[in-house]
């Protein structure tokens, strides 16, 4: 099984080293091969664009798509993420490739405003996470497209006195936090067939 995971700097990994990262640790638990297309400031719309060079022509058999992140804290409307989501999923099905959405973790307000931007507003950040959430879990069930809840799973683990211990800078994660990332149950129904 061949699977491309295209995204920005969460895909990647930045701040952990590459064997920390959790698409590395799912190549490895479940014995699949995964190329990692994440690129680090990347938004949606970078994604749409990169699409053909990085999944298409890889002739994967899985595409992960988890981005959007950047954009709402550059202030791109939610409907314009959706609709690049949307716009990759079908890409991906007309090219004969299983799209999987990744749903991104939330940020740590209070830590991202101090490494990254005191002026963005991160709970508005979140808000919008949560009603993305909300979107690709409906697109689930009507389009039956498999959605990977990162932001669920993470946000069982991480209180206000131990989110050090999961965010490396209040957007990134921790090696921690890959690998709760890394051991969803939904990703062995996925990768264990």
């Amino acid at each position: 099984m061949k699977v491309v995971c295209i995204g920005d700097s969460l895909t990647y990994g930045y701040g952990v080293n590459r064997k920390e990262s959790w698409i590395y640790l799912v190549e490895n638990k479940y014995d699949v091969e995964i190329f990692n297309k994440g690129m680090n400031g990347d938004t949606t719309e970078g994604m749409i664009l990169r699409f053909q060079r990085d999944v298409i022509e890889n002739k994967s058999s899985y595409v992960m798509i988890m981005g959007g992140s950047n954009d709402l804290i550059m202030g791109i409307p939610l409907q314009i993420i959706q609709s690049n989501i949307d716009k990759m999923v079908n890409l991906a099905y007309e090219n004969n490739i299983n799209p999987i959405i990744g749903i991104q973790p939330f940020t740590e307000p209070k830590m991202a405003n101090m490494y990254w931007s005191s002026t963005t507003d991160f709970n508005r950040v979140n808000e919008n996470i949560e009603k993305y959430k909300e979107w690709a879990i409906q697109f689930e069930k009507t389009d039956h497209i498999r959605v990977i809840d990162f932001c669920s799973e993470l946000n069982i683990h991480v209180t206000e006195e131990n989110k050090h211990l999961f965010y490396i800078d209040g957007v990134h994660l921790t090696s921690k936090g890959h690998k709760i990332m890394a051991n969803i149950e939904k990703l062995k129904a996925i990768f264990e067939n």
